[in-house]
């Protein structure tokens, strides 16, 4: 659809608007991704060729019709969280994420991928004390740092401990290995058999949460993939670094959900709902440089 139009749609569709050119109109606020052919379009926008703009429709496209309830359901909690403050933009993404598990769409996904062995008992979070600062390590590495349900609390534990620390020390947020973290551990998804109560423990134990209420004193230092989890978290930061070999991605509309460890809050807060809900749609790779053109890194370092 032509971003000058507007759309008369329902509450679960998925809008797209394209502008051609550099004159680009004040879209309606009904569209929930924005696709330009001008590689200078700034926010809203996600600026693409001529011909990555038809890929990228066609790939939008293919995604609603394979999964459409979890398309919809991101688009909309995406549209309905934008005025909300972060707390309730999480409990919305939480009810929400938790009605998908029941759907036919996971369900599926979930009969397509057998469980493996359980995981390894080793550590998950590690918290020191370096200098005047604490660090909060996902020490998961043999795992590429897959969230479960016992990192989730460890980490919990951890951010907790640095929110009441007396000497209010800057908090480093990093992750041991190849990678900050290659997201949840689907080995774990859909195991919850009480959905209600999975609400609740998702809503209590966030570190998403956490670390969005810990405010300028921490930064989180990412590296090699970030997916699911492993963006939603740290985008939840005041400040992300991230190394060059980092990349960013959230896979769950094709599994049937919608990110559930905060992205839906914490991502479009950095960059905007409708490159949010481009990155959940199309489940695509996002490069270092176009997050920091985004905003969803403040800035680059080194590998050590």
């Amino acid at each position: 659809m032509d971003a000058a139009e507007t759309p008369e749609v329902g509450p679960l569709d998925v809008v797209v608007g394209v502008s051609q050119g550099r004159t680009r109109p004040t879209p309606h606020p009904r569209f929930d991704v924005l696709l330009a052919d001008d590689p200078d379009a700034g926010r809203p926008w996600v600026s693409l060729s001529p011909d990555g703009v038809h890929d990228a429709v066609a790939e939008l496209s293919n995604a609603v019709l394979r999964h459409p309830i979890a398309a919809g359901v991101a688009a909309q909690v995406l549209r309905v969280s934008e005025p909300l403050d972060f707390a309730a933009a999480l409990a919305v993404e939480s009810l929400a994420y938790s009605a998908l598990l029941a759907g036919a769409e996971f369900k599926a996904w979930r009969a397509g991928r057998p469980v493996r062995k359980p995981p390894s008992d080793g550590p998950r979070v590690r918290l020191e004390r370096q200098d005047a600062r604490l660090v909060i390590a996902l020490g998961r590495a043999e795992a590429r740092n897959a969230f479960d349900a016992r990192m989730r609390d460890d980490l919990v534990e951890a951010l907790e401990f640095a929110l009441i620390d007396p000497d209010r020390a800057p908090v480093a947020l990093t992750g041991d290995g190849p990678a900050f973290s290659a997201g949840g551990d689907l080995d774990e998804f859909g195991t919850a058999t009480d959905l209600a109560l999975a609400h609740a423990v998702r809503v209590e134990q966030s570190p998403a949460r956490l670390v969005h209420a810990l405010g300028d004193r921490i930064t989180a230092h990412v590296h090699g993939a970030c997916v699911g989890a492993g963006v939603e978290v740290p985008a939840a930061a005041a400040r992300v670094v991230a190394r060059p070999d980092a990349w960013f991605r959230l896979p769950e509309v094709a599994m049937g959900l919608i990110p559930g460890a905060g992205g839906t809050a914490s991502i479009p807060r950095r960059i905007g709902r409708h490159r949010a809900c481009f990155m959940a749609l199309s489940g695509r790779d996002i490069d270092v440089d176009t997050a920091l053109t985004w905003g969803l890194v403040d800035a680059l370092e080194p590998a050590p």
